[in-house]
């Protein structure tokens, strides 16, 4: 399973403040982690998503937490939690023992300059280990902060600003930041194992503003934020990492009056990246609900979100479920089965509003898709028969997709008009890993 939570102004500044009412989940789903409240007071609590039932265990210590306390679920069960204690930044590990709430220190990490941020990272693979990214006026650092041997230590510092938070590969190595330099916002990667070596990964246009937001491992399929197709407005769009193919921006993801997060990609669909189910967070006047596009569909399904949905959490299963944490009066600890409308042929009609199947198709003159073409020279590009239309880019170290594959993907749609947008060269070649 693979999930990922990413508030719904992801790629922008803001995105660093952490809202405690959301849920982290672990890489494979198997634990969750949140700030949950009682009486007004704030304390951690796990959930524990792998069995027949989910159940929350709250892990309450001597004093209620502040608001802004991150939580962070770990692949043992415990519960990893990041406080700012007189100007440093403390974290501890939290497990339950019996009636009470043990605590084992880990160490804090202290910025001098006293204007550095510092948040969690997205949970690495594994589950083993945690990081943190402390963002300065100037540079960023990464932070390893649990699993290491001698409490926090300092793997990487990049200059300029960073956001975002990628992993790119199953062993925690390859970490992908949305830098700020010069004005523009441009993807990197970050080799954690390399002294934090930094190679560029997303740049569409010199003036545009770039980022990932999403890396799916199986079929590389990477979900992007850009303003290169249309100056001074965000748009999503998709590209496989290491193809040679246009990473693409479907008209259908821009939903009217509303914003549009993804936040979980379908696992398991090796060499078929174009029909990987996305899950989307959309965000509209009326409240919060479901989406889910497939880049085969130029279509977006628009589902309601269970009642008392933890907005922005949720996991896919090979199998194409997508499961929702939500939390009730009546059902504190709850885990919503979702299956969307199975993948079909690709479909012209633009959603432009929520619940759109409730509404008799209408016919609709088939929209543009936008699409920024890269360059890849230092990566094997695998056999474009076994690539989908639109898609770009392969991950480094994959041995999923080999040159020459004779695996056949689905019907990809029919081509439409495209403007493209040149892309600059992304040099992963060299940052493979075993």
């Amino acid at each position: 399973m693979t999930a990922c939570v990413i508030e719904a102004s992801a790629g922008h500044e803001d995105e660093d403040v952490i809202a405690p009412s959301g849920c982290t989940l672990t890489a494979d789903g198997a634990y969750g982690a949140r700030l949950a409240s009682a009486g007004g007071s704030w304390f951690p609590e796990r959930w524990t998503l792998d069995g027949p039932e989910p159940y929350a265990v709250p892990l309450p210590r001597n004093q209620p937490e502040e608001p802004g306390t991150e939580v962070q679920p770990m692949a043992d069960g415990r519960v990893l939690i990041h406080r700012v204690v007189a100007g440093r930044h403390a974290f501890s590990l939290l497990y339950p023992t019996g009636p009470g709430t043990g605590e084992l220190p880990l160490g804090a990490v202290e910025c001098p300059d006293g204007t550095a941020r510092l948040r969690l990272l997205p949970p690495a693979p594994g589950g083993e280990r945690a990081y943190a990214l402390a963002v300065g006026p100037r540079a960023t650092s990464v932070w390893l902060v649990a699993g290491g041997a001698f409490g926090p230590e300092r793997l990487a510092e990049l200059p300029g600003r960073c956001s975002g938070g990628v992993w790119l590969d199953r062993s925690g190595r390859l970490l992908a930041l949305d830098r700020e330099t010069g004005g523009h916002t441009k993807s990197v990667v970050v080799d954690l194992e390399a002294g934090g070596e930094v190679s560029p990964l997303l740049q569409i246009a010199a003036e545009s503003d770039d980022r990932l937001l999403l890396a799916d491992h199986d079929s590389g399929l990477l979900i992007v934020r850009s303003d290169a197709p249309s100056p001074g407005q965000d748009r999503l769009g998709w590209g496989v990492l290491g193809s040679s193919l246009p990473v693409r921006f479907p008209e259908c993801l821009r939903v009217r009056d509303c914003s549009v997060t993804p936040f979980a990609i379908q696992p398991g669909q090796v060499l078929t990246p174009e029909s990987c189910a996305v899950a989307l967070r959309v965000d509209g006047p009326t409240g919060s609900w479901v989406g889910v596009w497939r880049p085969a569909e130029r279509r977006v399904h628009h589902l309601r979100a269970p009642e008392g949905w933890l907005a922005g959490a949720g996991l896919w299963t090979p199998e194409g479920v997508l499961r929702l944490p939500y939390a009730t009066e009546a059902v504190p600890c709850g885990v919503a089965q979702v299956s969307p409308p199975p993948a079909a042929a690709p479909d012209p009609g633009v959603a432009t509003g929520p619940f759109p199947e409730r509404e008799p198709a209408a016919p609709a003159t088939p929209a543009a898709e936008h699409s920024a073409q890269p360059a890849d020279p230092s990566a094997q590009p695998a056999d474009p028969s076994a690539q989908p239309a639109g898609s770009s880019i392969q991950p480094p170290g994959s041995s999923a997709r080999p040159a020459g594959s004779s695996a056949r993907p689905a019907e990809p749609p029919a081509p439409s008009a495209a403007r493209p947008v040149p892309l600059q060269e992304a040099p992963l070649g060299r940052l493979v890993t075993n």
